[in-house]
């Protein structure tokens, strides 16, 4: 301040021009060199933090890059209204009102640069954590809120207005509100019932209480989207969701087990029918590239049914979407194997034994 100030022709300047276009030269010529400056800072941090292993110091630099354009912003408009101070240009309560300006500026500075900092660290983790993956949109948002809400708090108090009015009035406006959005608050809810029970996650093969079969889209604040094979979404509310029974193909794991249903005829070698049945099932499970290799594979002999005797051939594929291409490849295996093997599947016919079941015709006289 004092080296410009010994400068009559910037003072003659300064008092020529009006009081605004004043503040904005200032300002402007502040905001230049600051910017250059932190300009500057950011690209020796860029090429210290390249160095290192972590990640924090890379996230933070991202992290504050548009918040500190405001704290250059503000130091200018400082700077340039205390110079008009000091050559008495203005009187010094032009620095009060500023002071509140600022103060509100920089909190609203460090409000974005939590956030920011906030998402980009659970987007780090994101990959890393079933929580975020499966429901980090809600997550984001929420924090999102909570930061926002405390932060428009703090620039109010800083601004001079007491809060306690605002929050009672807040409270009272937060009972109406919660009446007349109860759908919506019951489903924000359920999603964080959801997100805290964890019964299903992103990525999962589920099926709902009325039957829809598919892939877990997105878990969001209102319902969660349910991809199907048809390439169908369906679109289930969060309250709806956590009332219903569903059944997470994908919990505790992916791996499950195939049964597949067989029929052989009545005169077959139920030991032979069983060995053959078990050296197609471990072909299978070694050869296909979703069946579990190291699977201890059993036939089950189940009913004698009206025209064959059927058994169960137990498989186990990788996941619940594998299981069709795997029963698949087995019976077309077995099917050929049991025509080189002359086992016998018999059509589903009625058939009728005359010799055991021939009715005696012959009438008898009466005694």
């Amino acid at each position: 301040m004092q080296l410009i100030s010994t400068h009559p022709a910037i003072t003659q300047l300064l008092d020529f021009l009006p009081l605004w276009s004043a503040i904005a030269i200032l300002a402007a010529a502040g905001f230049t060199v600051l910017w250059i400056v932190k300009t500057i800072v950011i690209l020796l941090w860029v090429k210290i933090s390249a160095r290192t292993p972590f990640f924090l110091d890379s996230v933070i630099l991202d992290a504050a890059r548009r918040p500190l354009n405001l704290v250059v912003l503000v130091a200018s408009l400082w700077g340039a209204v205390s110079y008009l101070v000091y050559i008495e240009r203005i009187d010094e309560t032009a620095l009060s009102w500023l002071n509140h300006l600022s103060v509100a500026i920089l909190v609203f500075a460090v409000i974005l640069f939590i956030d920011r900092l906030t998402r980009m660290t659970l987007n780090h983790y994101q990959g890393a954590s079933v929580v975020l993956k499966t429901s980090g949109p809600l997550i984001k948002g929420t924090i999102r809120l909570f930061i926002f809400a405390l932060g428009i708090l703090v620039i109010l108090s800083t601004l001079g207005i007491s809060i306690t009015p605002v929050v009672a009035s807040l409270g009272i406006g937060s009972l109406a509100v919660a009446l007349a959005l109860q759908p919506t608050l019951e489903n924000f809810f359920s999603g964080l019932q959801i997100l805290a029970d964890k019964p299903i996650r992103v990525g999962d093969f589920v099926e709902l209480e009325s039957g829809e079969q598919g892939f877990v889209e997105q878990i969001g604040w209102r319902s969660v989207w349910i991809k199907m094979l048809p390439n169908n979404i369906v679109i289930m509310p969060n309250s709806t969701l956590a009332k219903s029974k569903i059944i997470n193909y994908y919990y505790p794991e992916k791996q499950l087990s195939v049964p597949v249903d067989c029929s052989v005829h009545y005169d077959s070698d139920l030991e032979h029918v069983e060995r053959v049945a078990l050296e197609v099932a471990r072909e299978i499970l070694v050869s296909h590239k979703w069946g579990i290799d190291d699977y201890d594979t059993f036939v089950v002999f189940t009913a004698f049914d009206s025209s064959s005797i059927n058994f169960t051939v137990m498989l186990r594929a990788e996941e619940y979407f594998n299981r069709f291409f795997l029963k698949s490849a087995f019976i077309k295996a077995l099917h050929k194997r049991f025509k080189q093997e002359g086992i016998v599947i018999p059509y589903p016919i009625n058939a009728i034994n005359l010799t055991q079941e021939k009715a005696d015709t012959t009438l008898k006289p009466p005694q």
